[in-house]
């Protein structure tokens, strides 16, 4: 029988499965790192942590299957969008990734607008101007950091780099591409007219592909830390959001699916490019070849939850750990005895700003209604409540 191994770069951590040919699942590992904020509004992490995250859940799903290496067929990979890599002319990473959930990129977006005109970028791009974009960032590091926009050779997105390292290949698919800002939803190509606006050269972004084509094969080196088998295939894969959809049967029109993770989704298929002409909802290019699909995102979903239990559930964390059981549970179990509504408690999760209804890098999230009755339990389950 036939194999397949399937890996997201997600923001909590990557996250590795082995499945046979019929997508019955016989391994999985995750491994999570550290998201950093050195300042209000930003969102890091560096990108050597995904791929140590990578070569151990690898290897743990290698050893944990027991199957022959030459059995894998394939291998695809998934990832959070819109976090900004940069390298230099030796593939070494300039600065730690600027992820999607940053928001210091307001001033940048603003200067998108002016230069690009929002005309060209409903036409092109089919979005709206965010900070969480790709393009905002890569202005902001050439504002900001200019003797490291100087040495910039290439830019990437995070499993894109994840490929890179696996492969030595330089590409990106374009589900991720069309998070950028910078790429024609309607041609699935680089938007030359944005990129002359905004002064981007064009040779610092990848060459593109659909999620479905190959785009490397594994090293010999990589092959030897991971036991994986070098020359076995690479795929384009796609963006955590395209990659889900397909994974939950939303590849026909009339198919929405709502999903948490970091982040919160509504997404529905589409067989051509559609645009919200308010651009509240984003429009990009899907993992099925030639469709789209239209999304709305709640910024900190299952990422408020996890800031909640980082933040605030120290005592569950020491016991999960003592006992070997999963601190949400714990968490989870205490929500269970505060009853529905929380006794009026709301949690506004804008942990990280806002982007779906209300575009608003400025939203702030807090606890609404406190009281003296309000116990633990009704905190846990507001959050859960407010997301």
């Amino acid at each position: 029988m036939s194999y397949l191994i399937g890996i997201d770069i997600g923001t909590t951590g990557t996250k590795t499965i082995l499945v046979d040919e019929r997508g019955n699942q016989l391994a999985s590992a995750l491994e999570e790192y550290p998201l950093y904020t050195p300042h209000p509004k930003w969102a890091e992490q560096e990108p050597e942590d995904w791929w140590k995250a990578t070569v151990n859940t690898v290897r743990e799903v290698m050893e944990k299957s027991e199957i022959n290496k030459a059995d894998i067929k394939g291998i695809g990979l998934s990832g959070q969008m819109h976090g900004l890599v940069i390298m230099d002319k030796k593939h070494q990473v300039l600065r730690p990734s600027i992820l999607w959930c940053d928001v210091r990129t307001s001033g940048q977006c603003e200067y998108i607008r002016e230069t690009v005109g929002t005309e060209i970028l409903t036409q092109s791009t089919c979005n709206p101007v965010l900070e969480g974009f790709t393009a905002p960032k890569i202005i902001w590091v050439r504002d900001n950091e200019p003797e490291i926009y100087e040495q910039t050779a290439n830019i990437l997105l995070p499993k894109d780099y994840v490929r890179f390292r696996l492969t030595g290949e330089i590409s990106m698919e374009v589900s991720d591409a069309a998070g950028t800002l910078l790429f024609d939803i309607k041609q699935r190509e680089w938007s030359q007219v944005v990129l002359d606006k905004l002064d981007i050269h064009p040779g610092l972004l990848p060459s593109t592909y659909e999620s479905i084509d190959v785009c490397g094969q594994i090293t010999p080196n990589v092959a030897e830390i991971t036991g994986l088998l070098a020359g076995t295939p690479v795929v384009g894969g796609g963006a955590d959001n395209a990659c889900s959809a397909v994974g939950n049967g939303i590849v026909k029109e009339g198919r929405v699916s709502a999903s948490l993770g970091t982040s919160g989704v509504v997404l529905a298929h589409s067989d051509q490019v559609r645009v919200d002409p308010d651009l509240r909802l984003h429009s990009f290019c899907h993992s099925v070849p030639d469709k789209c699909y239209i999304m709305g995102v709640m910024l900190s979903a299952g990422g408020a939850y996890r800031w909640f239990r980082d933040t605030v559930a120290q005592r569950e964390l020491s016991e999960a750990k003592a006992n070997g059981t999963d601190p949400y549970d714990l968490l989870g179990a205490q929500a269970a005895t505060a009853p529905v509504g929380s006794e009026g408690l709301i949690f506004l999760p804008y942990l990280a700003g806002e982007r779906t209804p209300h575009a608003d890098a400025n939203a702030k999230a807090n606890f609404f209604g406190l009281t003296l009755r309000h116990q633990r339990s009704h905190l846990v389950r507001s959050v859960m409540e407010g997301v």
